[in-house]
């Protein structure tokens, strides 16, 4: 257990057993104890903690930085880049608190000749955290999505603790990220219980369990997903989960694109497939292109050279054994591969199939290959790119690489609006920009609730549920609800909206 006095200067070591059922539940406990005041803290005072949290982060990234190294294998210049990110998503939050607008307040005074027929009554309405949320951990970014990450910084800026299972493959990052926010909480005098860890798989599922939890958020795999949204949603009393789970985001390429830059689209997707190692959940997956395009041309010309090591053995073996099947799949070629396409650090590999194959096959063929591979899918007529676009499962992301004046571009749009939460024109998926008009998520299995984002301030909803105050005195009343409020927030007042 870590606390304020912590020495920070130097990595923490996580625990070398995992946290006991008995453990468990006295964290969730304290997480309980410590909802009510983590939610009744003016938003205000909770927005400075947000900012605090982010300057502690920077002030260690000394240490937090080659922990991360040494543990993911990932370079100091994007795990810099990554942890800014972080402490920017921490401090946008923040504004949000202080904001206001996320309460979403309502005011519909009374109203004795309401025209539905019978008075109206005074009536007021924000939105109130949930309570304690288990947020579980990602592999792929060990700051923007672990421990001090989106989940966690838009559930503690609705008001919610939090209970962080760490991911085993970052364990002292884990540990020293940890206790960096629980002392920057503790210096602002708040509870330990706002914020802590469990370790182990069990203890995971111990805490999403747990009847005092009442949200769960998870950044991860297929399976691994929907085991633990089934465990939320199988509870006696079901919760939200707010799960991230897979996505190969088609990027759908015209004629016309493909005649005036083709070389040029060829070139941007080998550098967006391969950022990180193809190790993004919003790497384009699968390309579709016209026969004899010049964009395969250019793709087979390609410098696949790029190696990096995967993030950790597991990742490299799940990419070696789904890249392989999908290679030995009747139909599939490979139409590029880098010289060591086998190794834990493996060069990039380019496969392709023709749009009849992938629509005769599509859940063997559209399978998410986590690492530095992709497949490249021949059409014939364009209207292909539409038949595609309406058999396709839930995606974080779509992309149209076209021309302004492609006749088929409206359709295409058309039928991945239900398919995808973000849809790109002619620019890249990865890259996810932290901002207030963001989308980070999109239908089954590209996640379990399509009606959410888990990046940008709009991820503060999901762990917030809507109450309404009818006829209460004003002294009764939250500040924000008030006819006089010392913290004003946006509002809408009678159906008008007021500042």
């Amino acid at each position: 257990m870590t606390t304020p006095e912590t020495d920070l200067t130097h990595p923490i070591t996580a625990p070398a057993e995992p946290t006991t059922a008995a453990e468990a539940d006295r964290i969730v406990t304290a997480a309980a104890e410590a909802a009510p005041v983590w939610a009744n803290t003016d938003r205000a005072t909770r927005s400075r903690a947000l900012d605090a949290i982010a300057d502690a982060l920077d002030a260690a990234a000394p240490v937090l930085v080659p922990t991360a190294q040494r543990e993911t294998h990932l370079a100091e210049g994007r795990l810099t880049g990554e942890l800014k990110r972080t402490t920017f998503q921490l401090r946008l939050f923040a504004e949000a608190v202080r904001e206001g607008g996320y309460l979403d307040a309502r005011i519909d005074r009374a109203d004795p000749e309401w025209p539905m027929g019978a008075p109206r009554p005074d009536l007021r309405r924000w939105q109130v955290p949930v309570g304690p949320v288990v947020v579980f951990a990602a592999s792929n970014f060990p700051f923007a999505f672990r421990v001090a990450g989106g989940d966690t910084a838009s559930a503690l800026a609705a008001g919610c603790p939090v209970v962080l299972k760490a991911h085993p493959g970052h364990p002292d990052l884990s540990a020293t990220t940890g206790a960096v926010v629980r002392a920057a909480l503790a210096r602002g005098g708040f509870p330990p219980g706002v914020f802590d860890l469990v370790w182990g798989d069990e203890a995971g599922r111990a805490a999403l369990s747990h009847p005092l939890v009442k949200a769960g958020a998870f950044t991860g795999s297929i399976t691994g997903g929907r085991a633990l949204f089934d465990i939320a949603s199988s509870r006696p009393e079901p919760i939200p989960f707010f799960g991230e789970l897979g996505s190969v985001n088609p990027v759908f390429v015209t004629r016309a694109a493909d005649a005036a830059r083709g070389a040029e689209i060829a070139a941007e997707f080998v550098s967006s497939f391969t950022l990180g190692a193809g190790q993004f959940c919003t790497k384009p997956g699968v390309l579709l292109v016209p026969d004899s395009a010049a964009v395969t041309d250019a793709l087979r010309a390609a410098e696949l050279t790029q190696s990096a090591p995967l993030l950790n053995d597991r990742i490299a073996a799940g990419h070696r054994a789904t890249r392989e099947a999908l290679s030995s799949k009747p139909g599939v070629e490979v139409l590029r591969a880098g010289a060591t396409p086998e190794g834990d650090a493996p060069t990039p590999t380019l496969l392709s199939t023709d749009v009849t194959t992938l629509l005769a096959d599509l859940d063997g063929l559209l399978t998410e290959c986590f690492g530095p591979t992709s497949l490249v899918v021949t059409y014939d007529e364009e209207q292909d790119l539409v038949r595609v676009a309406e058999a396709l499962d839930g995606q974080l992301t779509a992309t149209l690489v076209a021309e302004e004046t492609d006749v088929v571009a409206a359709d295409l749009a058309r039928a991945l609006v239900g398919k995808a939460g973000r849809l790109l024109w002619n620019q890249w998926p990865t890259g996810v920009s932290v901002t207030h008009a963001q989308q980070h998520g999109g239908p089954y299995p590209a996640t379990t609730a399509p009606a959410t984002t888990s990046v940008g301030t709009a991820a503060i909803t999901r762990f917030l549920r809507p109450v309404a105050y009818q006829n209460f005195p004003q002294h009764l009343l939250p500040d924000e609800l008030s006819d006089t409020p010392t913290a004003p927030v946006p509002r809408r007042v009678d159906g008008a909206l007021e500042n």
